[in-house]
C-alpha cells in the first residue's frame, strides 16, 4: 500500500467529483481521518502535504497530536462527544467539533469555554438515515436545536454534519447527503443569530463523491488514504 499514491488518488476523485457538478475543488475540504493509526503512520502522511486532521476518540487524540505538533494545520473532532471529555478535548484546540446533537452537551460546552474565556466553532450531527445505530438529532428536530443553541455566544454554529447511510444503494446513500443539504437552505433562511450554515461536513471513504455532487465542502476520509484501521 502507498499512501502518497492513494492520497493523489482521493484529491484526483475530489477534483473529478466537484467538476461533475461544475463545483470549484478548491472549496472541498479534505479531512484525513487518522481515527487507529499510529502518530509514526500520521506523520508520514503529514509529510505529503495533508493539512487537515480528524480523529474520534479524545483519549487517542491526547495522546497521538502532542506527537505531531506544529505539523499540521487543522485539527477536527468528528467523533460523539461525551460531556466529561470536553475539559480533555478543547486544551486540543479542535478547529472544528462536528459532532454535536444535544442541548445538554453544548451547554456544557459553552460553560467551560465561558470558565477558560475561549470560543469554538461547531458543527450539528443530523441523523439522515434514520439508522438508530447512528447519533446525531432527527432532521425535524435541528432547527429548535439550533435557536437553542444559538443562545450559548462561545459555541458559534458553522454548519451541519451526517453521516450517510450503511448501505450499496447509492441512491438512498444520495437522498441522505440531499436532505441534510435542502435542511442546511431550510434554516438558513432564518436568519438565526450565532448561526451560519456555511459548512456541510458529509462524505467519508466509501461515499464522498456523492457527498460532493450533493453539496459537501468537507469529506472525512481515512482508509482511502490511510489503508486499514489499526486496531
Amino acid at each position: 500500500m502507498n499512501i502518497a499514491d492513494n492520497y493523489k488518488k482521493v484529491k484526483q476523485r475530489i477534483e473529478e467529483a466537484a467538476r461533475r457538478v461544475n463545483r470549484d475543488p478548491d472549496e472541498i475540504k479534505l479531512l484525513t481521518v487518522t481515527k487507529a493509526h499510529p502518530a509514526e503512520k500520521v506523520g508520514k502522511v503529514l509529510e505529503l502535504g495533508v493539512d487537515y486532521i480528524g480523529e474520534n476518540k479524545v483519549q487517542e487524540a491526547e495522546a497521538k497530536l502532542p506527537k505531531l505538533a506544529g505539523r499540521y494545520r487543522e485539527f477536527h473532532f468528528i467523533g460523539h462527544l461525551q460531556s466529561n471529555k470536553i475539559k480533555k478535548l478543547i486544551p486540543l484546540k479542535p478547529v472544528l467539533i462536528h459532532s454535536l446533537d444535544k442541548l445538554s452537551t453544548i451547554r456544557k460546552l459553552h460553560n467551560y469555554l465561558e470558565k477558560h474565556d475561549l470560543q469554538q466553532d461547531i458543527l450539528i450531527e443530523v441523523n439522515t438515515s434514520g439508522e438508530a445505530s447512528k447519533f446525531g438529532i432527527e432532521p425535524d428536530s435541528t432547527m429548535k436545536l439550533l435557536k437553542a443553541a444559538a443562545e450559548f455566544s462561545r459555541v458559534h454554529i458553522k454548519g451541519l454534519m451526517t453521516i450517510g447511510k450503511l448501505t450499496d444503494n447509492r441512491d438512498e446513500i444520495r437522498a441522505c447527503f440531499r436532505q441534510l443539504k435542502e435542511l442546511s437552505q431550510q434554516i438558513s433562511q432564518q436568519n438565526i443569530p450565532n448561526v451560519r450554515l456555511d459548512i456541510l461536513s458529509m462524505g467519508m471513504t466509501n461515499d464522498f463523491e456523492i457527498a460532493i455532487e450533493e453539496g459537501s465542502n468537507i469529506v472525512r476520509v481515512g482508509s482511502a488514504i490511510l489503508g486499514p484501521r489499526e486496531y
